[in-house]
């Protein structure tokens, strides 16, 4: 059996749980949801996505004392100077209401002109090797589309029934989960972080326990 070292998401949300599983198939990280150690959800009290991203994996750390993987990402719609943006999950009021808030965003796009409705989804990775880490590992990437004038498709979770694509001319809820996780903003922001672990043999450390 080959060396795995239990890396802690700092997330409760299911399909980021399912997504991080399929992305890291190929690695020797076991991704591993924090509701499995019966870790809430951190108070996420950053003004950016990268602050937050922070918080959650410094969270998570304390809380299991293992390393940690924290995702924040969210829509960022031109028209909307940028929201739902870091409240995303909770732009209708509740957190993690897909429904609420893609009707929320329909309204306020209500009778926008297709060329004023671009939008981008934007992941910020962050991990930290135990709860003191000074230096944690960030990424961040954007993955860019219009919004449409109605929900298309039943992948994904969140908005991807609203996020266009014109390069498969279909909604990231209509293309399956093996193209998704392989052109996603978090499929590049993740790109970026298993590049930074394996620079310098950190990723081999990681494998070992005594390391970290």
């Amino acid at each position: 059996m080959k060396n795995q070292q239990t890396i802690i998401l700092a997330s409760n949300n299911q399909g980021k749980l399912k997504e991080f599983h399929h992305l890291f198939a190929n690695s020797d990280l076991h991704i591993v949801s924090q509701q499995d150690y019966n870790v809430d959800d951190a108070d996420e009290t950053g003004l950016s996505f990268i602050e937050n991203a922070i918080i959650k994996a410094r969270h998570a750390c304390e809380k299991t004392g293992l390393a940690s993987i924290a995702d924040d990402s969210g829509l960022s719609i031109d028209y909307l100077q940028g929201a739902p943006g870091i409240y995303s999950a909770r732009y209708a009021g509740t957190h993690g209401n897909d429904k609420a808030n893609n009707q929320k965003v329909l309204q306020a796009l209500n009778k926008v002109p297709t060329a004023q409705r671009g939008a981008r989804f934007i992941c910020a990775l962050a991990f930290m090797r135990h709860a003191n880490d000074p230096t944690p590992i960030v990424c961040q990437a954007s993955w860019e589309g219009t919004i449409t004038e109605k929900e298309s498709g039943e992948n994904g979770f969140g908005y991807d029934p609203l996020f266009f694509l014109s390069e498969y001319n279909c909604c990231s809820a209509e293309l399956t989960k093996e193209v998704k996780n392989s052109v996603s903003h978090r499929a590049k922001a993740l790109q970026l972080l298993l590049s930074a672990l394996q620079k310098d043999g950190l990723l081999n450390k990681l494998l070992n326990k005594n390391a970290l």
